[in-house]
């Protein structure tokens, strides 16, 4: 076990003793309880810490202090400030968004669970949930037995048996439990699900001892009993339950932070770019300060002038890349519920992004662990065939019907006729309805059978169906109504065995090395010792040389410290998938957790990062919506980063011209409105509306799922180019006008040219190439791609037109008066060439002479919609069309010379399924054989 598994063991809660029909003496827990990540207490201090471990978050907090300093900043006190508490605001409507999703006074009443207290004596019904940890009293089942389904807790859906103490059995009566004095002494709170200790003092009489037999837990739901009274000795996060369930994590993607190591990146660098400009304000003050004798403000403190620049260039880090950010991935988590093809019309349940923060995450999962019961199996099963004497009878239906049921009318022709196979049929019917573990229970006259297994009920079902119908039985028999001659059979029970523990791998030799040819199965027993300190590492590396890892009865803890060795030790993303309470562990642990609401109650789904009903979803989830999102949000990220470097490296160059005194070039407004207004459209369109290829693209060829897996679009080369490409950009921007009018003209107005001309005619050639570099970024335009590409340059002059004449009707920009007429004489020859020769250079570097697979389906898609017709080559050169009747046969499966041997299924060669653990406190024929459906039960008023 692991060392926090050590540490839980031994931080465990002192004793406690609860008096009955007394008041407590002890103050305990209530019985209120949340799973959610954030409360009314713990949401500002969490959201605040879960956004500032954002590196963009804390140096604009950072800037906005600096800004307070006075006649500190060139740009004002609150251009930092108020974006960044949007921000902040826009993120914690996300977050809160995402996250909201007994006897007493001697009279029963109905009360809600959160009123529930230690001590009080609580009655349960059938079907209904235990709402806190109670030891039994009595029960209406002979003996105060009782059956209980724990799905909640651990997975299983197999029945279990609780028996209460014969001292309590009798205690039936209002009456009788108002009499009833004494108290429990009981250990403290724990995890140990089968494990409980104490004793019971009832006045008068001797101690008895109370074990795991007697107690229930809260989330178990009470089966084919038809009530239960106990009493309350947990409540609220003191119950089992609650002890084995972990806070809601904080996660955070891989992309998220690449993000944050870029953004450090870019700030030391405009560390440096200050202190550059520092240096060479301090180098001209002592040159030309003599000379420039009418400039009365200059600053000679270098403190003061490395502070001022670093507020100039704190823009070079894009404030508005985080609200950006949001938004995309909320858009992307309701195009994950929109999902059509994620929806389950069976249950009416859609797929659900519970959180939008791990969208792109989705997009680069290497390591797959799975439940296997309920979650790669529907853990459904239905009666279709069967051989009888060498006679087949019931036709499997056609791969496309969803028909389930046996339909053959010859199996009961034959027993009508006396066919010579007729005493087989019988015998083999009465096998059906009787060699099971199946308890019968009744709603009026319909028999309802709960069944350990679906395979078990399948066959006693279609036992039913065919007249051979399983109506009760008793600790020594079974009845049935036969339809050969309508009496009951009697048949006494055979005792079941189980298979011994599966032999695991521990000679594998020379084979470690060939992933594709090996497979390692381990059972629960074992990997206790695999996972020890010791061999960890040797399971480690034996586990990544398989091509899977399946393991076999595992409990909860089990399948968590497996999914956090492997997140860990290797250097890739991980998912956890399941559908029942004891895969809550893994799911949380892993990168990314997916719950499936199935069989198994609804605590995966609340605990997970994603929820879907069905395993065959992950599929879209993953290769669609992953790479999908994905893609969107690193192209979303690093066009911020490129059209932030652009504009405001600028303010570097010109330093280099004004002395380096802290003057801006731009007009202060145009500067705070370039992220928010003019170039806010093209991100968002990148982050929604952007995809390489179409869905039926990503299905049919997965390996396109490797692009986004090996995070090609988005790393360290990726980032440098995008600066590097800004950097060029803004030298040509900025020097080329500059160049043009380094001599002075006088207008016809009489103005010249200053600095704030510059300015406008380089923001102009600036808004217009960051717009159209947003088009070439874009590989499937819509009708927002080119509102957000042509509207964003049309709104851009607009504004300038109008910000340009408004003073003095607004008493706003006067220095901005008149400078759109004087600038349009320059434009004639700029905005179109300038900023097509900057982008040259990039359309020339997506031009490949070797096509890649991403290439050659975007081609395909433009040529066809039917790719089976298509020409593409394999690794091997083979051609696809050879294959051309298989695509048309598979229907959305992988061509299979093409992907087969290089899939992403192969590449992602290592993978973990869990089975579900079957042993419960009490062996399942212990419940068969001591279950009576003949006796009639006792009422309690």
């Amino acid at each position: 076990m692991s060392g926090a598994t050590s540490a839980a063991d031994l931080d465990e809660a002192p004793a406690r003793t609860i008096y009955l029909n007394q008041p407590q003496q002890s103050k305990f827990r209530d019985n209120w309880v949340s799973t959610a990540k954030y409360s009314v207490v713990t949401f500002l201090p969490r959201f605040l810490y879960e956004q500032i471990r954002k590196a963009a978050n804390a140096f604009f907090l950072f800037i906005a202090l600096l800004q307070q300093i006075p006649d500190v900043s060139p740009t004002g006190r609150y251009t930092t400030l108020v974006p960044l508490l949007f921000i902040l605001t826009v993120a914690g409507i996300k977050e809160i968004i995402e996250d909201y999703v007994i006897l007493r006074n001697g009279m029963w009443q109905n009360i809600m669970w959160k009123e529930v207290a230690v001590g009080d004596i609580v009655k349960v019904t059938n079907g209904q949930h235990l709402p806190a940890d109670m030891i039994i009293i009595s029960t209406s089942e002979p003996q105060a037995m009782c059956y209980i389904e724990t799905a909640n807790l651990d997975g299983e859906t197999n029945l279990k048996i609780r028996q209460g103490l014969s001292q309590t059995a009798s205690l039936q009566s209002r009456e009788e439990l108002m009499k009833v004095s004494g108290r429990i002494e009981c250990e403290g709170p724990n995890r140990h699900l089968y494990d409980f200790t104490g004793n019971l003092r009832l006045d008068g009489q001797s101690p008895v001892p109370v074990g795991p037999d007697q107690i229930l837990l809260r989330g178990a739901q009470l089966r084919n009993t038809q009530w239960v009274l106990g009493i309350v000795v947990y409540t609220g996060h003191d119950t089992k339950l609650m002890q084995n369930s972990t806070k809601a994590p904080l996660k955070r993607s891989n992309v998220e932070k690449v993000t944050n190591m870029q953004i450090l990146v870019l700030f030391c660098i405009l560390l440096v770019m200050a202190l550059v400009s520092s240096v060479g304000a301090l180098l001209w003050n002592r040159t030309h300060g003599e000379v420039v004798w009418y400039l009365e403000m200059l600053s000679v403190n270098f403190g003061y002038n490395l502070l001022t620049f670093i507020i100039l260039y704190n823009n070079l880090i894009p404030i508005s890349l985080l609200v950006t950010l949001e938004v995309v991935k909320f858009t992307q988590a309701l195009f994950i519920n929109w999902d059509i093809d994620m929806y389950y019309p069976e249950t009416d349940t859609p797929a659900m992004a519970r959180t939008s923060n791990l969208n792109e995450e989705l997009g680069q999962v290497k390591y797959l662990f799975s439940d296997k019961t309920g979650t790669l199996t529907c853990n459904i099963m239905n009666f279709k065939k069967c051989s009888i004497a060498g006679v087949t009878y019931g036709q499997l239906p056609p791969s496309t019907s969803e028909s389930c049921e046996f339909d053959d009318p010859r199996l009961l022709q034959n027993i009508e006729n006396d066919h010579p196979t007729a005493v087989h049929i019988q015998e083999f019917l009465t096998l059906l309805a009787v060699c099971h573990t199946v308890v019968p229970e009744r709603q009026g006259n319909t028999i309802i059978y709960q069944a350990s297994s679906p395979d078990e009920g399948a066959l006693v079902k279609g036992a039913k169906k065919l007249g051979y119908v399983f109506t009760g039985r008793t600790p020594h028999s079974v009845i049935i109504d036969a339809v050969s001659d309508g009496c009951a059979w009697h048949r006494p029970f055979l005792r079941a065995t189980r298979a011994s523990l599966t032999q695991h791998c521990t000679s594998l030799g020379e084979s470690l090395g060939k992933e594709n040819d090996i497979a390692l199965i381990i059972d629960g027993h074992t990997l206790k010792y695999a996972l020890s300190f010791e061999v960890r590492q040797s399971f480690l590396d034996l586990a990544l040389s398989c091509k899977a890892v399946i393991c076999c009865r595992v409990s909860p803890l089990q399948k968590s410290e497996i999914v956090d060795m492997v997140k860990k030790h290797v250097n890739a993303i991980t998912l956890a998938i399941g559908d029942g309470a004891n895969d809550v562990g893994m799911i949380q642990t892993a990168h990314v957790g997916v719950g499936i609401s199935g069989n198994e109650g609804m605590q995966a789904t609340n605990c997970s990062d994603y929820a879907i009903a069905q395993f065959s979803y992950l599929e879209k989830l993953l290769l669609v919506h992953g790479a999908w999102s994905y893609n969107r949000v690193t192209k979303c990220i690093l066009y911020c980063f490129y059209k932030n470097v652009v504009l405001y490296i600028i303010e570097l160059w010109f330093a280099f011209v004004n002395g380096f005194s802290g003057q801006i070039l731009f007009e202060r407004w145009c500067i705070g409105l370039y992220n928010v207004i003019f170039t806010a459209l093209p991100p968002f369109t990148l982050g929604i509306f952007e995809r390489s290829c179409t869905q039926d693209s990503m299905l049919r060829f997965p390996q396109l799922y490797k692009i986004t897996q090996n995070a090609d679009g988005f790393n360290t080369r990726v980032f440098w180019g995008h600066c590097i490409n800004a950097l060029i950009h803004s030298i040509i921007l900025f020097w080329f006008p500059l160049k043009v009018l380094e001599h002075d003209a006088v207008f016809t107005n009489g103005q010249g040219v200053d600095y704030l001309f510059v300015g406008n005619i380089v923001y102009t050639y600036v808004v217009v190439t960051v717009c159209l570099k947003a088009g070439l970024e874009t590989t499937a335009w819509t009708r927002f791609s080119h509102l957000a590409v042509w509207g964003s340059m049309v709104l851009w002059l607009v504004f300038f037109g109008v910000y340009s004449a408004i003073w003095p009707t607004f008493p706003i920009a006067p220095d901005m008066l008149g400078q759109v007429s004087t600038s349009a004489g320059l434009w004639g020859c700029g905005p179109a060439q300038l900023p097509a020769a900057s982008l040259r250079a990039h359309m020339v570097a997506k031009h490949t002479y070797r096509k890649t697979l991403l290439e050659q389906v975007k081609e395909l898609e433009t040529k066809t919609r039917e790719l089976g017709k298509a020409m593409l080559r394999d690794s091997n050169g083979k051609s696809v069309n050879e294959r051309d009747h298989l695509l048309k046969r598979l229907g959305r499966k992988t061509p299979p010379s093409l992907f087969r041997a290089h899939s992403v299924q192969q590449s992602v060669s290592h993978g973990y399924a869990f089975s579900q653990e079957e042993h419960g406190v009490v062996s399942q024929s212990q419940v068969v054989r001591s279950y009576d459906t003949t006796k009639r039960r006792s009422e309690i008023d």
